[in-house]
């Protein structure tokens, strides 16, 4: 998808307060070895392109007719409403390596053929460094056929062994998911209800002080 984009100038409470009045959100675009440029959007153009792209995923943003490939650096959301309140944009330089986290996704997770069991995920994403052609939107491991007690682990990542693709600082055998027996719930012994429901309350305790 393609983002349109406006140059902004204005700083300061009151420039930032009439642009979301006009339904835009205030950002900036971050260029390694040029100024930071502050810029704006609609709000539901952001709202979509970032629940599209999410923070690993490149797509390509418009301003004032100029083309530039990006990635969300960070997004601000406000804590009560679904509303974006800031964005930080990166420019990619399409040949130079970048550094991203990308999610980990348990194909299959409510497939699982082994039940009743408990699938746990340890790890949720996972750091790669690659040129941005090869840049993964996911690292995926199927976890249908898994049995209890096994182990899924990075190097059952698809990702894995990619030689254009390079896993940051964990191990091939780090743990990424496990399959184990579901937590039975126990339920209260016969008798302990009644037990509790003879413990006397403070205010009985004192009438009875008293007495």
């Amino acid at each position: 998808m393609k983002l349109v984009l406006n140059k902004r100038d204005a700083k300061g409470k009151n420039k930032v307060d009439k642009l979301r009045a006009n339904g835009e959100i205030p950002g900036v675009l971050y260029s390694k070895g040029k100024e930071a440029r502050m810029v704006s959007g609609l709000e539901k153009d952001l709202l979509k392109a970032y629940s599209q792209e999410g923070y690993s995923n490149i797509f390509d943003i418009d301003i004032d007719g100029e083309t530039t490939s990006v990635l969300f650096k960070e997004v601000q959301m406000h804590h009560i409403k679904n509303a974006m309140v800031h964005f930080d944009l990166y420019e990619i330089d399409m040949n130079t390596e970048i550094s991203v986290e990308v999610p980990i996704v348990l194909e299959g997770r409510d497939e699982v053929k082994v039940q009743p069991s408990s699938l746990i995920q340890v790890l949720n994403e996972v750091t790669v460094t690659c040129l941005p052609k090869y840049l993964p939107s996911e690292a995926i491991v199927n976890v249908v056929e898994m049995q209890i007690g096994e182990t899924k682990t990075i190097a059952d990542l698809d990702i894995f062994g990619d030689e254009n693709i390079k896993i940051e600082h964990l191990e091939a055998d780090e743990a990424v998911a496990t399959l184990v027996e579901p937590t039975e719930e126990k339920e209260p012994e016969e008798g302990a209800e009644e037990a509790s429901a003879e413990v006397p309350t403070v205010s009985e305790t004192e009438e009875k002080e008293e007495e």
